[in-house]
């Protein structure tokens, strides 16, 4: 999953960041592999904070790409006012740089973790990289608020719970197949 945001981070840090006069040639290294990096912590502080409802949304794509999405709003500020903090760049210079990103490589992310012809990149694999492979307790409330609408109901009892869990952990292959399952793969 890294790879594929290193890539993505790469090729729109092109305009945004490289042909951006706001930003220092010697620091554009610097910004891209800062922006990846605050861009991923960010994901991964939404899912130790329990924003699931939030993620969920962005993972089902519901506007991954939009700058008006809340998710996407939380990222760019995190992003821009850790270019700022650690470069000294200008406050409208940082936020242009993480507004022209990151709606760009959200989008082109979940799209392509959605696209059944993308090989090998799942959006179990997004979701297994922010949490960390943890057990986070709020996920089993996410599970059970969003599993009906996401086909979580395995034994067709009219509920989401644990037996449900540990039946789509059985049959699509462990916790990452559960997170495929719920987001959508």
């Amino acid at each position: 999953m890294l790879d594929q945001l290193t890539q993505l981070v790469q090729q729109y840090g092109d305009n945004a960041v490289v042909k951006n006069a706001a930003i220092p040639n010697e620091m554009n290294e610097a910004v891209l592999k800062e922006t990846e990096s605050s861009l991923f912590s960010g994901l991964q502080k939404m899912a130790s904070g329990g924003q699931f409802e939030q993620l969920a949304g962005l993972f089902q794509g519901n506007n991954a790409g939009s700058a008006s999405n809340p998710v996407v709003q939380q990222l760019v500020n995190q992003v821009s006012g850790n270019l700022g903090e650690k470069f000294g760049i200008d406050g409208q210079a940082a936020n242009g740089v993480a507004s022209n990103m990151i709606p760009q490589i959200l989008g082109s992310l979940i799209g392509k973790a959605k696209d059944p012809n993308e090989k090998g990149f799942e959006i179990s694999d997004l979701v297994s990289a922010i949490s960390g492979g943890g057990n986070n307790s709020g996920l089993m409330d996410a599970i059970s608020k969003y599993g009906g609408q996401f086909g979580l109901d395995q034994n067709n009892d009219g509920k989401v719970d644990m037996q449900d869990a540990m039946s789509a952990v059985t049959k699509k292959g462990g916790l990452g197949g559960l997170f495929g399952k719920l987001f959508g793969k």
